[in-house]
């Protein structure tokens, strides 16, 4: 198993929930009041049968016209028509905005190859446009045209890749676990989005379920550190991927 980071890098998100690009080395809190910030990191994972894209990021493109999230995976050493899964942990803006690139002024999937796995209620929340964290338009252009699975509850999707429902940090928010010959590794979404979560126990007012989330956070963090699974964190700020050391009731984080 190989992980890749696709790193977008670093954005401060206010009360619009517009998400806007934040430089620490150039830019200031202090312009951004009310503000919270935030780093976002897709997970590109290679096993023995797959190459599997965890969340997608915000489809932001560079100077090229170019996503930023194609170019990373090229970077990897892939090229994007070779993912062959995209699992959404949910479809919050800052998770789904890749999952669809603009062209000639209309939104077509980013992976049209690929198989998409997403929970059920998830997607039908998302294509309703009943809330600003989903925007709908990036779903209706995918109904009809990506090769679309549907999941419900907890289960195994294939040999090797588990989904769990957790509904912490949105209704029908979903974890991941995914194992091979060589490696297991849980991707959390924003159930467990970084390590700092994790070290310092605290309610999250952006969780749909403050007190579940925590309380989750917690569990998974208990089941990697005995189980040696590798950790995915998709909004840390440097240790994006690691391993979990759980001693004396704290827990810590080893870089991997």
């Amino acid at each position: 198993m190989n992980i890749f980071t696709l790193a977008e890098g670093s954005y401060s998100v206010d009360a619009t929930k517009k998400f806007i690009p934040f430089n620490p080395e150039t830019d200031s809190p202090k312009d951004r009041p009310a503000s919270l910030f935030i780093h976002v990191n897709p997970f590109l994972v290679q096993t023995d049968t797959d190459l599997i894209l965890l969340d997608t990021g915000l489809g932001y493109k560079d100077t090229r016209d170019e996503l930023f999230l194609h170019q990373h995976i090229r970077n990897a050493g892939f090229d994007p028509e070779e993912v062959t899964l995209v699992i959404m942990s949910h479809l919050h803006y800052d998770h789904s905005g890749g999952l669809v690139v603009e062209r000639g002024g209309k939104l077509v999937p980013s992976f049209p190859q690929a198989q998409h796995v997403i929970a059920k209620q998830e997607w039908e929340k998302g294509l309703s446009g009943g809330s600003s964290s989903y925007h709908k338009e990036i779903f209706e252009a995918l109904q009809g045209n990506i090769n679309l699975t549907l999941v419900e509850g907890s289960g195994e999707f294939k040999p090797g890749i588990r989904y769990e429902h957790s509904g912490g940090h949105s209704p029908y928010h979903m974890v991941i676990w995914i194992e091979d010959r060589e490696g297991k590794c849980f991707f959390g979404g924003d159930e467990l989005p970084e390590p700092e979560q994790l070290i310092r126990k605290f309610i999250a007012k952006y969780d749909f379920d403050g007190r579940k989330a925590m309380q989750l956070r917690e569990q998974y963090g208990k089941i990697a550190a005995a189980e040696g699974w590798t950790c995915l964190f998709y909004h840390a700020k440097s240790t994006c991927v690691g391993t979990v050391v759980y001693n004396d009731e704290h827990f810590q984080v080893i870089p991997a």
